[in-house]
């Protein structure tokens, strides 16, 4: 028996999971319907992929969830986890599980996968014979991952940095890179059984002010994390910056760094997408004015070419959307992507050059780290500052990075803190604002700069 499988006998053999049969699970994905595979789906199918949020805690309920997004044409069903389950909370969630059903209140914030167990839930995955994505925000997903795929669950979004830095303060980076390992590991072992698991990273992190070689730093670092374990179809992402220009510009670079570094770690035969997230920062109270914003990320996920596009509603800014806003957010996007059918692609060929060397130069401090793994070298990054995510609230991040929008709503770096970006970019960074201000004054830009869209 490998190593791996002892770990996974540990893994399910927990009170509040029912027996699991792997021989039983392995035929399952073996004899799969190909439609449940969202990398089947990027393959045959010439659009962009569409994907709502939503979950509930009760089955019937996400039941009803996923018969109206049907309707709507939804490519890409959605399950969000509970905040319980997220955090191996089991307990809780069964009893807050029996409370929503008992008493029709919800008393989670999402599907309580693992207390409803792959028996049960894989009858509604397979119901629809769409893709699935799971949606969850859990640094340990060893047992959740499990379970996903043997409810037919085929995309396991995540990892251990964009899962951590913008979640958790305390839960130990080190043990987060080696679950996550545990997990690309199990997707690499069923993808050979039918279509490719696919795994898509977390691209939005703290959604406030992340500057974009950041962003794409991390994105890279998850997907040769991924690849490296065998792994076959992989999704990097980003969300909506609040500058058309740079999120152009991200597309365009995201793109040709994820294939660059795929091949410099002998990766050829790994199919990489595209995902962008609607706007993920506050949103405006006015319907009409998120209307308007809504809109505007499907274009620009139009001119990014994005495989697949994560949308927002109108109710964003007043809670939980309900499944018929979910809904018509989504026939809109479909119905506008119809029109734009594609648009042309402009990219601001300096911008592009300053953020690709500014990645490069991260990724390169990042692999001449004296460590052994490419995660230890990461881990060691993340805790020497070289990467550094602004507004994150794990105590390993150095938070000494700062960054501001100049008056083209661009996100720029004026504190670099260590993070080994190259003089001349960041001299260029510096010189598109304006830091003769005192430091209230550029506080109070920061602070609004936060709550740009409301």
């Amino acid at each position: 028996m490998s190593l791996l499988q002892e770990e996974r006998n540990i893994i399910l053999n927990n009170e509040y999971v029912d027996r699991f049969d792997f021989a039983e699970v392995e035929e399952f994905v073996r004899n799969a319907s190909k439609n449940l595979f969202i990398s089947h789906n990027f393959k045959t199918k010439n659009k962009m992929l569409v994907q709502p949020r939503g979950g509930f805690p009760t089955y019937d309920k996400m039941f009803a969830l996923y018969e109206f997004f049907d309707k709507a044409d939804v490519d890409v069903l959605p399950c969000t986890i509970d905040s319980n389950t997220r955090l191996n909370d089991y307990e809780t969630a069964k009893k807050m599980l029996r409370l929503s059903e008992e008493n029709e209140v919800d008393m989670l914030n999402g599907y309580p996968l693992v207390t409803h167990g792959y028996r049960n839930t894989r009858k509604m995955m397979t119901h629809f014979d769409k893709p699935i994505s799971l949606r969850h925000g859990t640094p340990d997903a060893r047992l959740l991952i499990e379970t996903a795929i043997a409810s037919g669950i085929f995309e396991i979004e995540g990892g251990p940095i964009t899962y951590l830095l913008p979640y958790s303060k305390n839960f130990p980076l080190d043990k987060a890179f080696l679950y996550w390992k545990y997990v690309e590991r199990v997707c690499a072992d069923y993808s050979k059984l039918n279509e490719p698991i696919n795994r898509e990273s977390f691209g939005p992190l703290t959604a406030t002010l992340v500057p974009p070689c950041i962003t794409i730093v991390i994105q890279l670092l998850e997907m040769l994390l991924s690849l490296e374990e065998g792994v076959k179809s992989f999704s990097v992402s980003f969300s909506q910056t609040g500058s058309m220009n740079q999120d152009i510009v991200m597309g365009a670079v995201i793109k040709k760094l994820a294939k660059h570094y795929a091949h410099e770690i002998g990766v050829t035969d790994a199919d990489i997408h595209l995902v962008y997230h609607q706007w993920m920062g506050a949103f405006p109270m006015d319907p009409n004015f998120a209307g308007q914003l809504i809109n505007m990320s499907t274009v620009i996920a139009s001119m990014v070419g994005a495989n697949k596009l994560i949308t927002k509603t109108k109710q964003e800014a007043s809670g939980i959307p309900t499944k018929e806003a979910n809904a018509e957010t989504v026939a809109n996007t479909q119905y506008l992507l119809r029109i734009l059918n594609g648009l042309p692609n402009i990219v601001d060929e300096e911008e592009e050059e300053i953020l690709t060397l500014e990645v490069m130069a991260i990724m390169e401090a990042v692999f001449n780290d004296k460590a052994d793994t490419l995660w230890r070298k990461v881990f060691n990054s993340i805790k020497n500052g070289t990467i550094d995510v602004p507004f994150s609230p794990h105590i390993i991040n150095n938070n000494e990075m700062i960054t501001i929008r100049d008056k083209k709503k661009n996100i720029r770096i004026i504190k670099k803190g260590k993070v080994p970006i190259p003089d001349r970019c960041f001299e260029y960074e510096k010189a598109q604002c304006d830091l003769t201000k005192d430091t209230t004054s550029i506080v109070n830009d920061i602070i609004h700069d936060i709550g740009i869209m409301q």
